[in-house]
């Protein structure tokens, strides 16, 4: 296991050249810009500088893309903290602690404190992608087509689960972009599905151009529909964090950053999950729980370490399963499998080093947030002051150049203008993207391996439920979908609390 770290060091000494140095800080202050100006989120960040890598060699494009999406996710707690305003949705649970605090006048030292959250975060994740990679690597070699096919059902059920508060439409959004995936010549016999004679469809419909569509389009629409907003920013204090802010709360760091690694591993799930089960765990386990949501300084750095530390998490199945752990890291997929590697359970054996170099193209990443959290933020902030009506042209600008670039094709645009409007209507009514973008994600995993697993047993389903990492995934998702039913959830809850009063008795005796 501590090979990886071995391999890391000679990574991170071949990484540091003047040319990753300005690709790092350039991506870096783009993904700040980007998490800063609320509605923009990560996703559509990575998803339009995938567009502007094609030229760029492999490891310096995934370089690019890791520095923006780890610098949206950063930059999101800017307004979270200024504002009361998430400027992505990982940075919700900040709002609670980081805005309450610079209502009491220490704007500065909040963000200082979500930036040392960011960082520490981002390392004790980076770590974890380290350690575990190979480890998990190795586990993925025994996948077969059978458990890829309830991994891919499992990454739509537990995303519709845990993203929004109805259930049924994260599932009705995931199935839904299972129905996508399926559009185009089917992956076995080159037969056309869904197409309707139209010629371009044959080859499917293009994860960028739809990702840019549903999340940057999309955008533009809803801006389009509101009134637009003034912003008043107050005066900043000190915002170069204290050294005891960190040292004191170091439990809360350490626990948060495990939370938000094995969050981010978990397919589907997401960076904001992630924060909000940090701040949860720190809250419970905290001694000062009447401060939390009143200006709590170990409320906002759990927060921030656990959102930042599932980026890496999420990372790991991309590497070693090509699952995306977020809708983030499913555009990061799309953008290395466009640079021609090929991440999946071989990784380890036909492209060793890239694992490593991917963690340490995230320490350049987090070298980069704490040079912008530390120097440029009250600089950074006049950016809210932009006003969204000028920036959203860009967007569309970026937008529809992005997805033409890709493969110079005119249907693309046309791809990414019918999914902004698709992506525009869900939001109006409430239903998560995420979920989608998974769901278009894993469709081509899930068909082929129903496929295949079809042909291997011919035609038999019952190793997809025998097979012993089946059968455990299998009951998961069963277990998911029924506790997500109220009754079904109560008469769990009654009967686990039957179970735990007579151990809790039998321990208070013997105690």
């Amino acid at each position: 296991m501590f090979e990886g770290l071995l391999a890391f060091g000679s990574s991170i000494l071949g990484a540091i050249t003047p040319a990753t140095i300005v690709y790092t800080l350039g991506a870096t202050l783009i993904g700040v810009i980007i998490g800063a100006l609320p509605g923009l989120t990560a996703t559509m960040g990575v998803a339009l500088m995938t567009t502007m890598t094609l030229k760029m060699s492999p490891n310096e494009a995934i370089l690019v893309l890791i520095c923006t999406y780890i610098g949206a996710i950063y930059g999101g707690s800017r307004t979270a903290i200024l504002l009361n305003i998430p400027g992505t949705p990982a940075s919700a649970a900040s709002c609670l602690d980081g805005h309450a605090l610079a209502r009491q006048g220490l704007a500065g030292r909040a963000m200082g404190i979500a930036t040392s959250g960011s960082v520490v975060g981002t390392w004790i994740g980076m770590v974890g992608l380290a350690l575990f990679t190979p480890v998990l690597g190795e586990m993925a070699l025994k996948f077969g087509a059978y458990e890829f096919f309830w991994l891919a059902v499992f990454g739509v059920v537990i995303s519709g689960t845990l993203t929004g508060t109805d259930p049924l439409k994260g599932w009705i959004a995931g199935f839904l972009g299972l129905l996508i995936a399926a559009i185009g010549q089917e992956g076995m016999y080159a037969y056309d599905r869904f197409t309707f004679g139209i010629h371009d469809l044959s080859g499917g419909i293009g994860l960028i151009p739809a990702l840019v569509g549903a999340f940057g389009f999309a955008e533009v629409l809803m801006v389009m529909r509101e009134k637009p907003r003034k912003y008043v920013i107050n005066a900043l204090d000190r915002v170069i964090p204290r050294i005891r802010d960190v040292l004191q709360y170091w439990r809360t760091v350490i626990r948060s950053g495990l939370i938000g690694t094995f969050i981010g591993i978990v397919p589907g799930v997401g960076e904001d999950v992630a924060a909000w089960s940090s701040y949860a765990a720190a809250r419970r386990a905290s001694k000062e729980k009447e401060k939390f949501g009143k200006g709590s300084v170990e409320g906002l750095m759990a927060a921030e370490t656990g959102d930042n530390a599932s980026i890496p998490g999420a990372v790991i199945p991309v590497l070693t399963l090509a699952v995306p752990g977020s809708a983030p890291a499913a555009v990061l997929l799309a953008a290395m499998l466009i640079h021609g590697i090929r991440p999946g359970p071989l990784i380890m054996v036909e492209n060793p080093t890239f694992v490593y170099d991917v963690v340490a193209m995230m320490l350049l990443a987090s070298f980069g947030i704490l040079f912008y959290g530390l120097v440029l933020t009250k600089l950074l902030v006049k950016i809210l002051l932009v006003p969204r009506t000028l920036i959203m042209p860009v967007i569309f600008v970026l937008c529809t150049v992005g997805s033409f670039a890709i493969a110079s094709r005119l249907f693309d645009v046309y791809v990414m203008l019918a999914f902004g409007v698709i992506g525009f209507v869900l939001r109006r009514f409430n239903y998560p993207i995420a979920p989608l973008v998974l769901g278009i994600v894993l469709g081509d995993i899930l068909d082929k391996s129903l496929r295949r697993g079809l042909v291997l047993s011919d035609g038999d389903l019952t190793p997809f439920l025998t097979r012993p990492i089946s059968a455990v995934m299998a009951t998961a998702v069963l277990l998911m979908i029924l506790l997500s039913v109220p009754s079904f959830r109560r008469a769990f809850d009654r009967a686990m609390a039957a179970v735990k009063r007579p151990v809790a008795g039998l321990f208070g005796r013997n105690g």
